[in-house]
């Protein structure tokens, strides 16, 4: 595996050298953020690219330095709308991306919220585990035949990971307090482990499920946190990384975020990183110490039955929301 990309590389790094012509994406949450640097990377690298927004004519807009840079290389860049937190939209989409009958070669569920306030999706669902999780699951499970032969799933998940396990028993908090990191913390466990089952579920074609840490960045990502709590978790972080011998925490820039998806999207042997977690363009170790904001992955992020179990929870979940 090439070892010459890390924590400071950026997207473009990871793919110079790379044509990526005749090659198909699908990103969803792409039009901000670490999403937007992923698709502007891949379609000026020659990339076709589907980007997701809740609101296609913004996305156009705001997104117009990607549509420049797609013509250049000849890549190419659409939208289709898409609210995760809808399953009838989720719907909706799948249907529109079946009836064009076009493959990817990769798909990068990239979208997401954190640390929201409680409340609940349309059909539900606490909102961090319906966006995060459930709309993914929907969306992908539901166009998985469009995923081509030898492709690639990729899943971002997130060092909060390491804040908590999923909660099967209770998802929705319907019988325990809401706390909102915790709430993102399973969420993003959820995502990991929906990657794992996925890789279990589609090998047979050649296809590996991954999931992703980017890296800590400032973006839109953190909009419900005022400045005072963002610094609050800084110092927090900073602290317990200390108390733990490690390294003080670094900020990635967006470019260096998107790093780690277009690597395991395009560049990264699969079946090396198929079924892990990975961060800074690598396969992340194994470390179950009890410390939040340490690196490395916890293994229950992992954990092959807890995966499966959560597969078919999800899938009762969204049939009783039928």
């Amino acid at each position: 595996m090439n070892a010459t990309f890390g924590a400071t590389s950026t997207a473009d790094d990871v793919l110079a050298g790379t044509d990526l012509k005749g090659k198909r994406f699908l990103v969803t949450g792409a039009s901000s953020g670490i999403g937007l640097e992923t698709v502007r990377s891949l379609v000026s690298h020659g990339a076709a690219v589907v980007g997701t927004a809740r609101n296609r004519t913004m996305a156009e807009r705001v997104t117009a330095p990607v549509h420049e840079a797609a013509t250049r290389p000849g890549g190419a860049l659409e939208w289709i709308e898409l609210d995760l937190g809808s399953l009838q939209n989720v719907r909706d989409c799948a249907t529109r991306l079946l009836n064009s009958g076009q493959r990817f070669d990769a798909i990068i569920a990239n979208a997401g919220v954190m640390a929201t306030p409680f409340g609940r999706t349309v059909d539900g669902f606490e909102i961090q585990f319906g966006i995060n999780h459930i709309g993914h699951y929907a969306l992908v499970n539901q166009i998985d035949s469009l995923l081509a032969d030898e492709g690639r799933l990729v899943v971002l998940s997130s060092q909060a990971h390491r804040v908590s396990d999923v909660s099967l028993e209770d998802p929705n908090f319907e019988q325990q307090t809401y706390d909102p990191f915790i709430a993102y913390g399973r969420s993003k466990t959820a995502n990991a482990l929906f990657a794992v089952e996925f890789d279990q579920r589609h090998r047979d074609r050649g296809i590996r499920a991954m999931s992703v840490m980017p890296g800590n960045s400032l973006t839109r990502l953190a909009r419900h946190f005022s400045q005072e709590q963002l610094q609050g978790l800084f110092e927090t972080v900073g602290k317990a990384r200390a108390e733990a011998n490690l390294p003080p925490a670094e900020l990635k820039n967006i470019a260096q975020a998107a790093a780690t998806s277009v690597w395991a999207a395009a560049v990264a042997h699969k079946d090396e990183v198929g079924g892990r977690y990975l961060e800074n363009c690598a396969v992340a170790p194994i470390n179950d110490t009890p410390n939040p904001f340490a690196d490395g992955v916890m293994s229950y992020a992992l954990n092959v039955d807890r995966a499966r179990q959560l597969w078919t929870k999800s899938e009762a979940l969204i049939n009783a929301a039928a």
